[in-house]
């Protein structure tokens, strides 16, 4: 089994402070996107200007509709209080949904650090291998965080509206794989679509929708 994230949950969690962007209105320097997923929507603001390599990346897979039908697939959950944690999804090791691995935007470069609902991206091996997964952090996970003897994970963004649903998330049962972390029952994204500025999409080859209308 891919390893895409290893971290322990073990130090204190914090909540975020309030930041100044909104789920209702666009913010200069974020770009909004929706998760339409079975358990709910969310709204997440991607920080364009702070993190622009990662944030053009997630939307080049939300402009192509890479993210439309992929679930979140893990939840790792606190062992001291399991209402923290962080949610992962992404298209896992989808080959037809692949775009390119992408630099790795530290959170020395961003100031971006992983706080209480921040999304951040999940990767197959050292810096640079990131690509079409990323988790979401219900609680503040420093440990996350680049350090001189670590280099962390690339943190983006902050959801911004739909709290509740990544809380649904996190308390999905789990077991098997991953050290247990695998969700039962995957929680599927029926739909990502952006809600600033116009869509991008690469023009690349969609495989996974030729596919389904063979099978269809």
């Amino acid at each position: 089994m891919i390893r895409f994230l290893a971290a322990a949950l073990l130090t204190p969690l914090l909540v975020a402070p309030a930041t100044a962007q909104r789920a209702d209105r666009a913010t200069p320097g974020w770009v909004r996107v929706r998760l339409e997923t079975a358990d709910g929507p969310m709204v997440i603001a991607l920080a364009a200007k702070k993190a622009p390599a990662t944030t053009a990346n997630f939307l080049r897979y939300v402009d192509d509709g890479r993210f439309d039908g992929v679930s979140f697939y893990r939840t790792a959950k606190n062992k001291r209080d399991p209402r923290y944690g962080f949610i992962q999804g992404g298209i896992r090791t989808d080959a037809r949904r692949f775009l390119d691995t992408i630099p790795h935007e530290s959170t020395k470069k961003t100031g971006i650090k992983h706080l209480d609902m921040t999304i951040s991206m999940a990767r197959m091996g050292p810096p640079g291998s990131a690509n079409g997964n990323f988790f979401i952090t219900v609680g503040a996970l420093p440990s996350m965080d680049w350090s001189p003897s670590n280099p962390g994970y690339a943190a983006f963004g902050r959801v911004v509206g739909g709290q509740a649903t990544v809380r649904r998330i996190l308390a999905e049962p789990v077991g098997g794989q991953m050290r247990g972390t695998l969700m039962l029952r995957p929680v599927r994204v029926n739909r990502a679509v952006r809600l600033d500025g116009k869509p991008q999409p690469t023009g690349r080859p969609r495989p996974w929708l030729i596919e389904r209308r063979r099978d269809g």
